[in-house]
Formats: C-alpha cells, structure tokens, sequence
C-alpha cells in the first residue's frame, strides 16, 4: 500500500512538473503576444499623427488657396474697375472737348 502511494506521489509530483512548464510556456507566448499587440499599436499611433499631421498640412494648404483666390478675384476685380474708370473719364474728356469746340 505504501508503494502504491508513493506511485501515486511521483505520478502527480510528475503530472504537476509537467504542468507547471506547460503554464510557463504559455506565459511565454502570451508574453510575445502582449509585445507584438504593444509593437502594432506603437506603429498605428504613429500612423495617427502622421495622417493627422498631413491632414493639418492640407487644411493650412486649402486656407491659403482660399486665401489667394480672393486676392485673384480682388485683382481683376479693381483690374475692371480701373478699365470701366479709365473708359468714363475717356468719355468725360470727349464731352468736355465737344463742349469746348
């Protein structure tokens, strides 16, 4: 009988060594896991600042479009003016030297 329990003994001194690795292993894996899952969501961070970063780049682009179109349409907006000026007084000097004659 006392054989048969120090069987039993080794048997589950062995079965928990045994186990006992078993978790060790898999703490390992999860480990490497963890560093990877840690490793993607460094890089997709990154890749957040980064699209946010061109995303403010494109937003101060379009400012600055928007910016030099109203300079575009102010320009040929007085560049008309002064035509449509510059043709009156034309006008004006006609009638005045009409009158004159």
């Amino acid at each position: 009988m006392a054989d048969q329990k120090n069987i039993n003994g080794h048997e589950l001194l062995h079965l928990l060594e045994t186990r006992v690795r078993q978790l060790i292993l898999q703490e390992k894996e999860l480990q490497e896991q963890y560093r990877a899952l840690e490793e993607r969501l460094a890089e997709r961070d990154r890749k957040i600042e980064e699209l946010k970063q061109q995303n403010r780049d494109a937003e101060a682009r379009y400012e600055n479009l928007k910016v030099a179109r109203m300079l575009e349409l102010s320009d040929s907006d007085t560049r008309n003016a002064r035509q449509r000026l510059n043709r009156l007084v034309r006008d004006v000097d006609k009638c005045i030297a009409l009158l004159k004659a």
